[in-house]
Formats: C-alpha cells, structure tokens, sequence
C-alpha cells in the first residue's frame, strides 16, 4: 500500500488572494518545493480544495482548472507529482458529499490509488482540512499560513505547523512511528 500526502490548495501551497483563480495570481508560499521534495520518495501527493466560488458564479470550472494546471506544471517542473487534484465547486449551503471535511476525496483516492490511511497525512490552513483527515483517519497538519493563525484555537490536529516546511520535518519524524 502507499502513503499519501492529501494537501489543500490555497493557504497551503499559494497564496491565497481570495477566490484564488486568476493564473498571474499564483504566487507560491516560500519553500514550498523544498519542503515536498523532502516527502518525495515516502509519499504520493494529491491536493483536494473547495472552491464554492465556482458554485457562488465567481469563475468558472475552466478559470480553476487553468489555475490548477499551471500549479501543478510549476510543481512537475521541480520534479514533483501530484497524483490528482480533486476539487469540490459547490457552495457550503448545497450539502454536498465532496466537500470538506467529508471525506470523500480521501476514499476516493484510496481505492483509486490503494493508500494506506493510517500511514497518510493532511495538511492544510482550515479547521475542516484537519477534520477532513480526522474522519479518515489520518494524521493532521494545521498549518499557520493563509488563513491558519485565525483557526489556531479551533483546531485540534495532530500537529501545528508554521509552515509547510515544518509540516515536512514532522512528518519526516513521524512516519517511521505510525
């Protein structure tokens, strides 16, 4: 089986500009590629976002997919591959099964691509990413960047990280003792 790494989009890996859909908006937080490649050989990477901005008619499927494109070719060209990008469009308010902190990318990703949970990460700047990885059954990174040191008190992860690089390092410390 594989370990995986599941990764929110923005506030994680780019800076998140607010509905962040606009190709010369991405703007890659500091060590980003650093910090991925130290997991390269241990993990697959997958990143899974709700983007309700889609849903709310802010942009379109097209506007996110050539964002997302153009993220994951500028992370290709450091050597590192995401798996699949899974990305849930709809508003809160529609009750949909996709959005986080259901889980239903992470068990899509895993039948998908035979992962082992229990030996699997997620890391992201909401209180719904660590649920997210909580009713997986995961491990989960809050990370301080984007939106995370507003969520700080609400969350209880497994780890808080200041940023992706630290994220990295426990990860590092803690994959041989899960």
């Amino acid at each position: 089986m594989n370990k995986a790494v599941f990764l929110d989009r923005d506030g994680t890996l780019n800076v998140d500009a607010g509905y962040t859909y606009k190709t010369g908006d991405l703007r890659f937080f500091p060590d980003v590629f650093k910090s991925l490649k130290l997991l390269l050989n241990d993990f697959k990477f997958f990143i899974i976002t709700n983007q309700s901005g889609i849903g709310r008619g802010y942009y379109t499927k097209e506007d996110f997919q050539k964002f997302n494109d153009l993220l994951v070719s500028a992370l290709e060209n450091e050597g590192i591959m995401i798996e699949k990008t899974y990305c849930c469009p709809h508003r809160p308010e529609d009750g949909c099964d996709c959005r986080k902190p259901n889980k239903k990318f992470i068990d899509d990703a895993k039948n998908e691509f035979d992962i082992d949970l229990s030996k699997s990460f997620v890391i992201g700047d909401h209180p719904c990413d660590v649920e997210m990885g909580q009713r997986a059954g995961c491990k989960s990174i809050h990370l301080l960047t984007g939106h995370g040191q507003k969520h700080k008190s609400e969350v209880k992860a497994d780890f808080v990280a200041k940023d992706l690089y630290e994220a990295a390092g426990w990860i590092l410390n803690a994959k041989d003792r899960i």
